[in-house]
């Protein structure tokens, strides 16, 4: 390029639509700015298209010199099996595909697997590829729920990777430590600074990371500033508190019942009854207890209630609600907020020392059991009862599946919760076995992955029984999505009697047999790759 023409190229805009606009015209028709009519024109065009090529390729734009950047901190963990490595690489190189709908066919769905293999890698201890990290960024940045697996697995590279790319800014925000101002959290007074000063962002992410190491540390530095802060800042704070929650808490929470605002009224009140020796969880038992007793005058003994008449201001203070909702009776709703938030060991003892499966087991008289069963419900999720929930869900195989209590298929999921990873798996097979699939979705999500295998042969033999009576099979996508990430990979081989297209019967969905083969074949498909993700996971890393 001669000295000349690099000069006119110089000049020439860096805009990249601007140089194809003008190129389209032609120089005859549009001359570049700065540039004489004539050959050069087109010359110095191309010269200039050239550099903004390198430039755009190059990915920055020209900019003034600046201090080189210090080297990304190391990474000090082990690094992944080769094997696994490639295997991470083409999990983040799938995408949806752009069809927008139809069948999936029998290939695994990768991103939906990105979960599982990060968490198996982060059980191990495994440090990512640096060369991996861009694409893992940018699929957390799509996935909030990726996010905390894959910034933990990320390490501290993604941090410095996220301080230059505003993209990625999000691990800044989510990953604890990586505000720009993070403090020592050897250091008292670099928190103290951060709380005093830091932006609302940086300082939930420092109440909660402090929680999770020093309860009593983070419960003084809110009370040092609770009462300068606004009220949407209070409640959000305060929901912190729900990590480490203990006695120690009490007094603070009791003096949050006279917040002025009642959001946070209302948070405190939850969290004092989440602790059955708390004070306000003793006025709510009183409360309570004089609403519910046992009539012993009738031939079989059956529960009496009287709820509340009034709401008077000790409860509102206690968070009782006074407005009932649209469609509720306010005498009704003050005595499901009473029974929910008094301790589950007030009803023994009041109910004749009856143990909670007989006291479930009562009549309740006059239509009341349904409000009663249902705060006993929620009593039982919030205090993580899991007596109370055994008895609140019933055997599975009952009629009304789920027993008295549970009100809903959402609450039985909430009541299997407080149940041990086995019993639960157990239960929601008993529950198949019995009611089938259709409404086993919610209760499946809330079982331990890989699914024990009782639950698992539940799954794949009810799958099995809907396929040999041509139900529709789309109804059932949701159950195999789950199987597909839930069953244990070792289940994979009882399946190759399912891949063939089975006999339609007559009045089976059109093409039922054909989709039912493909689902099939795609979770064998899927378990089999689940079980060699694990394997390269668990390969040892060959000696030098």
């Amino acid at each position: 390029m001669s000295r000349t023409t690099a000069t006119v190229a110089a000049s020439l805009p860096d805009h990249w639509e601007e140089l194809v606009t003008t190129a389209l015209l032609g120089t005859d028709r549009r001359t570049p700015p700065g540039v004489a009519p004539g050959p050069q024109a087109a010359s110095a065009l191309l010269d200039a298209a050239a550099a903004a090529t390198v430039r755009r390729r190059a990915g920055l734009r020209p900019a003034r010199p600046a201090e080189r950047l210090r080297p990304a901190p190391e990474d000090p963990r082990p690094a992944l099996p080769p094997a696994a490595a490639r295997r991470l690489a083409s999990l983040l190189a799938d995408r949806p595909g752009a069809s927008g709908g139809g069948r999936r066919g029998t290939a695994p769905d990768l991103m939906e697997l990105l979960p599982q293999w990060l968490q198996a890698a982060n059980a191990r201890g495994y440090a990512a590829p640096p060369q991996a990290l861009p694409a893992l960024l940018d699929a957390a940045r799509g996935r909030t729920d990726l996010r905390p697996a894959a910034l933990r697995f990320a390490g501290p590279r993604a941090l410095w990777l996220a301080r230059l790319n505003p993209d990625w800014r999000f691990a800044l925000r989510a990953a604890p430590g990586g505000g720009p101002s993070a403090p020592d959290p050897r250091d008292p007074q670099d928190i103290r600074r951060l709380w005093h000063e830091g932006l609302f962002a940086e300082r939930v992410t420092l109440l909660t990371a402090l929680r999770s190491r020093d309860a009593a540390a983070a419960r003084a530095l809110l009370e040092e500033t609770w009462a300068t802060e606004r009220a949407e800042d209070r409640l959000m704070f305060l929901d912190s508190l729900r990590a480490g929650l203990g006695p120690d808490d009490e007094d603070f929470l009791e003096r949050a019942l006279t917040d002025r605002s009642r959001n946070v009224r209302a948070t405190a009140a939850e969290l004092l009854s989440a602790l059955p020796a708390s004070a306000l969880a003793a006025r709510m038992a009183v409360r309570a207890a004089a609403c519910v007793a046992v009539d012993r005058r009738r031939d079989v003994p059956a529960i009496v209630v009287e709820a509340p008449h009034e709401c008077d201001a000790a409860m509102e203070r206690d968070g009782v609600v006074a407005k009932a909702p649209t469609g509720r009776g306010e005498r009704s709703w003050w005595l499901g907020q009473l029974v929910e938030a008094a301790p589950l060991g007030t009803w023994p003892a009041r109910l004749g020392g009856r143990t909670p499966q007989e006291i479930v087991a009562l009549p309740v008289g006059d239509g009341w059991q349904g409000e009663l069963h249902a705060a006993w419900c929620r009593a039982a999720v919030r205090q993580r009862d899991a007596e109370w929930s055994r008895a609140l869900l019933g055997e599975p195989s009952a009629p009304e599946a789920g027993g008295p209590g549970a009100v809903s298929l959402a609450e039985r999921a909430r009541l299997l919760a407080a149940l041990g990873p086995g019993e639960r798996a157990a239960w929601v097979a008993g529950f198949i076995e019995t009611h089938g699939l259709s409404e086993a979705f919610q209760l499946l999500g809330v079982c331990a992955v890989p699914w024990a295998p009782p639950l698992g042969r539940a799954v794949v033999d009810a799958l099995n029984i809907a396929r040999d009576a041509g139900s529709y099979p789309w109804s059932f996508s949701g159950v195999m999505g789950l199987a597909e990430r839930c069953l244990d990979p070792s289940e994979a081989s009882r399946l190759d009697a399912l891949l063939a297209v089975p006999d339609e019967p007559e009045d089976a969905a059109p093409g039922a047999g054909g989709y039912w083969s493909e689902a099939f074949q795609r979770l064998v498909t899927t378990l089999r790759l689940r079980g060699a993700m694990l394997a390269e996971l668990a390969a040892e890393e060959p000696a030098p």
